[in-house]
Formats: C-alpha cells, sequence, structure tokens
C-alpha cells in the first residue's frame, strides 16, 4: 500500500495535478520523495514559498484546475501564505500541503513550531491536519474537494513523521466534481429585472470578472436597451473587447466616461462583479446579478437582487425586453468618453521618442502592439496596474492576470512562472515594476533554472510610485520611497537570463519587439519616469482625504493606448440626423 505520503501523491494525480511547487525540506522530505518517484507530477523548485503559491494562483486562474504548491514545517509553510491569499481572494482552486514538526513534539514549543491548522483559517476555505494515517486518503479528497467546488484554497496540514507512515489502507480512486452547474435566476426574479429594466429611461451596466462567459449576452442588453458600458479591472479583459458601448472603468486606476455613465443613469445593473470600492458606485437604483448570493448587496444597498450566473440571467431576461430607439443618453456618454480620452492622450505622445525618462506609458503602449494576440500579461500591484489597465488591449484571447483584489506586490514574475508552466508554448510577459522585482528577485533564478520562456519587463522608475502618488494626495511627503538605480538587466544577465536596460526612448520598440521573439527566458530593463504618476486632473479638498477619494472621477490621468481609437470609432457609428 505504501506510506501515506504515496497516497498523497496518487489522490494528486488523480485529481489531475501535474506540478507541485515549492522548496523541499524536512518535514516534506516524504512528500517530496514520493513525487520524485511518481510519474506524471513534477516538483517546480521555486525560490521562495510565496512565488510557489502564486505560480500555483496562476495556473489555476489561467487553466480552471487544482494547482498545488507545499511549504516545510514553520516558516516554509507560513512563507506561503501570500499567494494563498491572492488565490483565495482571486476565487481560484489551489491547494496548500503545509507539514508540521514531529507529531510528538506538537504544543512543546519545538523548533519551528506554528500551528497551520491556525494560520491558514482566514486565507482559505478548508483547513484541516492529517494526524493518523487512518485519516488518509480521505481528508485530502475532502480538501480537493473544497478547492474545487468553492473555488477557493484549501489547506491540508501533516506532521512530517505521519506522512512518513505507512498507508492505513488502499487508496482506491475516486471522481472529483470540476464542472459546476450553472445558477439559474429563479423566474420571478427575472420578471422583476425585466420590469426595472423596461421601466427605467437610462439604464449603464457596470462588467466585472464574472461576465467572462457571457460577452455576447452583454452587448445584447446593452444594444436592447441603448445602454453605456462598463467595467471594472478584473472585468476589462472579457468586456471591453468588440465593445460599441464602452464607457471605460471605474475605481482607483479607472478612466473615460464610467463614472459619470454610473452616477447619471436612473438604474444601473451590476453584473457579475463585487467591486469593493462603493465610493465610485452609485448608493440608489442599483440591481446585482451574481451567482455567489452571499456577494449581493454587500457593496451598496439595492432595488433588486437577483441570484444567477450572469449569462443564463440574461438570457432568461433578454425575450422580456422591447429594443429602444433612444439613444440619446448612449451616444452622450460615448461623447464624454472619447472626449475624456483625447484630453489625456497627449501625456504620452509628445516627444515621446525625445523625452528621458522615458515614459511608462510609451513603453506600456509599445508592448501592447508588439505582444501576441493570444500574450498572457501578469501584472505587478502598483503603477504597473495602472499601466495595464490603461494600455493592454483585450481581445478576448488575451489574458491578464495580477492581485488585483488582494494587491500583494512582487506577484508578477510568480505569476508568470505559473502562467508559462501551464501554458509552455505560450507568450507570457511579467509587467514588473522594481519594487515588486526587487522583493522576490530569487525568482529570476527559478526562471532562469527552469529556461522558461518568460519574457520580463521591468518598469524601473527607482521608486515605490504608487505608494508616492498616495503621500502626495493624501498630504504627506514622499519619505523612504527610493529603491536606488538598479541595474536588473545585469542581474539577469548574471543569473543566465539574456537581458537589455533601455534609456533610450528609441530603443524601447526595437528591443521589446526582439526579446519577445527570442526563445527562451528574456528581461528588459527599461529606466522610467519616476514622476509618471497619473495623478488626477483635479484635486478637490475632498480628494484630499484619502487616495480613495483622490483618485476623483477619471482618476489617473494618462494615455491609454489604443482605447481612444476605440472610442472614436464608437464616435463614427452613432446614427446622426
Amino acid at each position: 500500500m505504501g506510506s501515506v505520503a504515496e497516497q498523497m501523491v496518487e489522490v494528486l494525480r488523480q485529481a489531475g495535478v501535474e506540478r507541485v511547487y515549492g522548496v523541499v525540506g524536512d518535514s516534506l522530505n516524504p512528500v517530496v520523495d514520493a513525487i520524485r518517484r511518481a510519474e506524471g507530477i513534477s516538483w517546480v523548485h521555486v525560490r521562495n514559498e510565496e512565488a510557489g503559491a502564486f505560480a500555483a494562483a496562476a495556473e489555476a486562474e489561467l487553466t480552471g484546475r487544482l494547482a498545488v504548491c507545499a511549504g516545510s514545517c514553520g516558516p516554509g509553510n507560513t512563507h506561503l501564505i501570500q499567494g494563498l491569499y491572492d488565490a483565495q481572494r482571486s476565487g481560484v482552486p489551489v491547494l496548500a500541503l503545509a507539514s508540521h514538526i514531529p507529531s510528538g513534539q506538537i504544543g512543546t514549543g519545538f523548533f519551528q513550531e506554528t500551528h497551520p491548522e491556525r494560520v491558514f483559517t482566514d486565507c482559505s476555505t478548508f483547513c484541516e491536519m492529517v494526524s493518523t494515517p487512518g485519516q488518509m486518503p480521505r481528508l485530502l479528497r475532502v480538501a480537493v474537494q473544497h478547492a474545487l467546488g468553492a473555488r477557493g484554497v484549501a489547506v491540508l496540514a501533516f506532521p512530517g513523521d505521519v506522512a512518513a507512515l505507512p498507508a492505513a489502507g488502499p487508496t482506491g480512486s475516486s471522481h472529483f466534481l470540476t464542472e459546476q452547474a450553472v445558477a439559474a435566476p429563479p423566474w420571478g426574479q427575472v420578471q422583476a429585472l425585466a420590469l426595472a429594466l423596461e421601466s427605467a429611461a437610462t439604464v449603464t451596466l457596470f462588467c466585472g470578472a464574472g461576465t467572462r462567459d457571457a460577452h455576447e449576452e452583454v452587448m445584447k442588453l446593452a444594444d436592447t436597451l441603448q445602454a453605456p458600458v462598463g467595467h471594472s479591472l478584473r472585468g476589462k479583459e472579457f468586456i471591453q473587447y468588440d465593445n460599441p458601448y464602452d464607457v471605460g472603468m471605474s475605481g482607483l486606476l479607472g478612466y473615460g466616461a464610467c463614472h459619470e455613465a454610473l452616477h447619471e443613469a436612473e438604474l444601473v445593473l451590476l453584473l457579475g462583479t463585487d467591486f469593493p470600492y462603493d465610493s465610485f458606485l452609485p448608493t440608489r437604483r442599483v440591481i446585482q446579478v451574481d451567482h455567489d448570493a452571499t456577494r449581493l448587496g454587500r457593496r451598496v444597498p439595492l432595488e433588486l437582487a437577483v441570484h444567477g450566473d450572469v449569462s443564463a440571467t440574461l438570457r432568461a431576461v433578454l425575450p422580456l425586453l422591447a429594443r429602444r430607439g433612444d439613444r440619446g443618453f448612449l451616444d452622450t456618454m460615448l461623447e464624454r468618453h472619447a472626449k475624456a480620452l483625447e484630453t489625456v492622450v497627449g501625456a504620452y505622445t509628445r516627444d515621446i521618442e525625445k523625452h528621458t525618462p522615458i515614459h511608462p506609458e510609451y513603453v506600456a503602449s509599445v508592448l501592447d502592439d508588439v505582444a501576441a494576440d493570444d500574450a498572457v500579461f501578469t501584472v505587478d500591484t502598483g503603477m504597473c496596474n495602472v499601466w495595464a489597465a490603461r494600455y493592454l488591449t483585450p481581445n478576448g484571447r488575451r489574458r491578464v492576470i495580477g492581485s488585483f483584489l488582494h494587491g500583494s506586490m512582487a506577484n508578477a514574475l510568480p505569476h508568470a512562472i505559473g502562467a508559462q508552466l501551464a501554458f509552455p508554448g505560450r507568450q507570457v510577459i511579467s509587467m514588473s515594476g522594481d519594487g515588486g522585482l526587487g522583493m522576490l528577485l530569487g525568482e529570476l533564478l527559478t526562471v532562469a533554472k527552469h529556461r522558461l520562456p518568460v519574457k520580463t519587463v521591468v518598469f524601473n522608475n527607482g521608486a515605490l510610485g504608487m505608494i508616492k502618488l498616495e503621500m502626495l494626495v493624501s498630504g504627506y511627503p514622499e519619505w523612504e520611497i527610493d529603491n536606488g538605480d538598479v541595474d536588473y538587466a545585469a542581474i539577469a544577465r548574471a543569473a543566465g537570463i539574456p537581458a537589455k536596460r533601455v534609456t533610450d526612448p528609441a530603443k524601447v520598440r526595437e528591443v521589446l519587439a526582439e526579446s519577445l521573439e527570442r526563445p527562451g527566458p528574456a528581461l528588459v530593463d527599461v529606466v522610467t519616469d519616476p514622476n509618471a504618476l497619473s495623478m488626477p486632473p483635479k484635486i478637490t479638498a475632498a480628494q484630499l482625504r484619502g487616495f480613495a477619494l483622490a483618485a476623483g472621477r477619471t482618476v489617473l490621468s494618462g494615455g491609454v493606448g489604443r482605447m481612444i481609437d476605440l472610442a472614436r470609432s464608437n464616435l463614427r457609428n452613432i446614427p446622426r440626423p
């Protein structure tokens, strides 16, 4: 029957797991050795368990399948916590194997003693400890199904000596549920939704990540209601492309006319979004549709709560609606949106080939242009979020992932590692800030060791740019945000990764294109302007009370790449008398 550790690995293989991310060590050794001897599963050696958890989160987000990370007792598994919080809040299925000190020493203050069954409770949907061989393999199967069923993190803790013990019984086999039922809304809620939409003179749709499989239905609804369509950051990649009703994004990184469309419409329909920044949302005449009933109404009061999958809900309500002929509100918002983008687009178009340090907006715009149509972009928290939100052009095939809900620094490169291992033939680009890259710099060694063809683009402004912005708009003097003048290209080359440093804006396109086309890993270190902080065009006294308010209506100014072309195109499609 083998050992408990061998049972663990066999169950993981039954669940379709192909790799485990982590750092080997003492209490994990029985599991690591079982992986060494098993077929169809491998160990991915990262330099920090935090990176392993981020990598697993990216793999799970892109594939929808279970991904696994592991940490040895004490510090080994507590390092996992940032990446696990990220996975839990992003709603992706990740299993963490957290080994423990010898079972006979638990509770004695032994070397490296922690209590993983307590530590990980807040960042998981399931967290339990295997204390005896008799609990296996059942408890691991329960953990796997929690991760898959609840779309979140499951943690299985176990003392290393227990993992090495003989199994108490045969492993057997069990089928894991990977495809879930689609939540159909109650008919009464569908009728109430139709009545509310029909009775409102003007409607705005605000879309989040829950519209991933509902692009066609959202466009049909917008056409029926002649409604502008805005989106959150996580909804951008699913809803902005092929969208003649687009009015931009709301929130801290927002742009365009989305804020105005939300606040001037008679009725707002939130579709598949748990948008956390309630100060940007209207507080009256709001309807929310979500497959997770616990999210309904937790941001703003609702006129109507609809429990259902977005796509299923819209398919149900559309036949009940009559198509409107009045485009007045929609056309007004489209015109405002285009005007807003026209006003700020000059921030990166004037003298771009002469301005040094290089405009980061320009770098992001060129990167968007030269990247593959099905590229996966991983984005560091901070100013890289701004550039990704404004310059990366979605097309239905590209993916953009980041720590958009947990907001952890240093996520981009570890996310890229997981994305590249999940899709070895796909172009994966890490948009790394110098602050984020410096925090988990050792993961360049992971990229080099595994010869992963990850392309890392460093937006190197020598500072914690978002923190600088927060300090400025809050009235604090900037302090201790300087990262120094670091040549990350030299560091990458020392690690065995081909790399170039760019200080001349005229070289940006050439170097980016060449680096993306070469086989294997590559890094481009672009020295960017530390003063490109995308301040709001106007800051009111109220906005100075904090960053959430300081972000304002159109929030961070600066160009928005191809989005201006989309806005102009939409204006050309407006019927004229």
